[in-house]
């Protein structure tokens, strides 16, 4: 593995960050706004992090839900590369057994050839969504067996990307197309590059294959708090070292929100855990109104559960944040931070990652 290929997964910290930041975004909408107000803040959002020195900028695969717009990863991240020079691209994740891996090839090929270099193939297992929406994405009843199929599906993924199917597979002669083969073509130049895949998960299965096939790691500390450690134990007590990585290396999602008055961060984190409360209910919507939060009135396991949720965000002023975020990355060993920023406002969420940059001191240029 060479320097370059390393770099690609191994980010470099700055400024005093104990390890590399990057950016989760499920493009928020809020009670409102639109879905284009969202797309605008996540552009605003990819320009401001590559210029402070975050490491990466991860989109998630969400479906059914008012309140995020980030159910075409890649059509997203199609348009960020268009407005972003240097920040790596990826998904956090596309959930693969929502789709034929042939597709997802085609679609992380074309990603790989507008930003070259840059584009990172994240990929869990979970459907994203509700029961009945997976049916309907996945045009089958047996969800099951896309969770169970997963490590195959995997494998048939890898072969379409570096296009090396055995001879006498049924997918022999089938090429994802931009890929490797345009390379090997009569008078083709296609670099062989490809992206790296990372795998997701918020328990054990996910942490132990990602070990096993020695790549990297991404775990939803931000929804699973309670399986962080030990799924990080688990991948690196299951890792094997690999033509990707000699040694483990995991980056866990956290929420985060600095605002710049505490009162603020705590007003948006309970309309964070409103929005968290009406989803686990089954009635998703839009990011509410931190007003219509504090009005609402709720019964003591409602509250219960808001403030279990609000326990696992990172949350405050930009000192508080900093702190919050160095004793959960000593706490866990994560090899790089994540940051998920949920908000009614666009612009309180880009104001929250420049406020964690000048926190640690990252670049300004």
């Amino acid at each position: 593995m060479s320097a370059d290929e390393a770099d690609e997964i191994r980010g470099t910290t700055h400024g005093t960050a104990p390890v590399p930041l990057s950016v989760l975004d499920l493009v928020t909408v809020g009670a409102g706004r639109t879905a284009t107000d969202a797309l605008r803040t996540s552009v605003e959002l990819s320009r401001l992090t590559e210029a402070r020195g975050f490491h990466r900028y991860w989109v998630a695969e969400h479906h059914s839900m008012p309140g995020v717009a980030s159910s075409s990863p890649a059509v997203i991240l199609a348009h960020l590369a268009a407005h972003t020079d240097r920040i790596r691209l990826g998904s956090g994740g596309v959930m693969l057994p929502n789709h034929a891996p042939l597709v997802i090839a085609e679609q992380f090929g074309t990603l790989e050839a507008m930003a070259p270099g840059r584009v990172d193939l994240g990929l869990g297992r979970a459907p994203g969504t509700d029961g009945a929406t997976a049916a309907a994405l996945r045009r089958t009843d047996t969800l099951n067996e896309g969770a169970d199929d997963f490590p195959q599906q995997l494998a048939e993924l890898t072969r379409f990307l570096d296009d090396d199917f055995p001879d006498g597979h049924p997918y022999r002669r089938i090429h994802a197309i931009p890929g490797p083969v345009q390379g090997s073509t009569p008078g083709g130049v296609q670099s062989p590059h490809r992206p790296p895949i990372w795998l997701l998960g918020s328990s054990g299965f996910s942490a132990q294959l990602a070990g096993m096939l020695g790549l990297p790691f991404a775990f939803a500390h931000h929804f699973s708090a309670q399986n962080t450690v030990p799924a990080l134990d688990l991948y690196r007590q299951t890792f094997r070292p690999s033509e990707v990585l000699a040694e483990p290396y995991a980056l866990i999602g956290v929420s985060a929100l600095a605002t710049d008055e505490e009162g603020e961060a705590r007003r948006q984190t309970r309309a964070m855990g409103l929005n968290m409360l009406r989803l686990r209910t089954g009635r998703p919507g839009l990011f509410p109104d931190p007003a219509e939060a504090e009005r609402q009135e709720l019964g003591p396991m409602e509250e219960e559960f808001i403030d279990s949720w609000s326990a696992n965000v990172v949350y405050g002023t930009a000192d508080e944040v900093r702190t919050g975020l160095d004793e959960l990355q000593k706490r866990t060993g994560a090899d790089e931070l994540m940051l998920t920023t949920h908000a009614h406002r666009g612009e309180l969420r880009v104001r929250s990652y420049e406020l964690i940059a000048d926190a640690y001191g990252l670049p300004t240029a």
